[in-house]
């Protein structure tokens, strides 16, 4: 498989997960929100430093490559890469306690509708700058 096919593939897998985000807010899932929120910005940033010809690091939050690598990417989602970057970093912060939490964090108890609508607004921004990169 080459970088092209696995950034297209990237894509089509982050393009699926933001679907999923609506059905989750809905529910009123507001850490699952966030934790799809963030597997979909992974995908998609790793799926643009595919498409540019940088091997992703097996790290969750790559944002400092996307800044990093700026002079590769269009100029429209180069004069982005420190928000793409910005949003990588809260988003990984928020991995694991959005999932499993912790004995004084329970996640359906601690993330609002504020932070899932902010997960829902970046990771679109992010799918958005992604698709500008990520072509057939």
């Amino acid at each position: 498989m080459t970088n092209k096919t696995l950034a297209q593939s990237y894509l089509l897998k982050a393009r699926k997960r933001f679907k999923v985000l609506s059905v989750l807010l809905e529910e009123d899932a507001y850490s699952d929100v966030v934790r799809e929120a963030q597997e979909l910005v992974e995908l998609a940033l790793k799926g643009i430093l595919r498409q540019i010809g940088v091997e992703p690091p097996k790290q969750h939050d790559v944002g400092r490559l996307i800044v990093d690598f700026r002079s590769r990417l269009p100029q429209e989602v180069a004069a982005k890469a420190n928000r793409l970057a910005e949003i990588s970093k809260w988003l990984r912060k928020e991995r694991e306690f959005s999932f499993y939490g912790d004995v004084d964090f329970i996640p359906t108890e601690e993330y609002t509708l504020e932070d899932a609508e902010r997960a829902i607004e970046d990771a679109g921004f992010v799918l958005e700058m992604a698709m500008k990169v990520i072509t057939d």
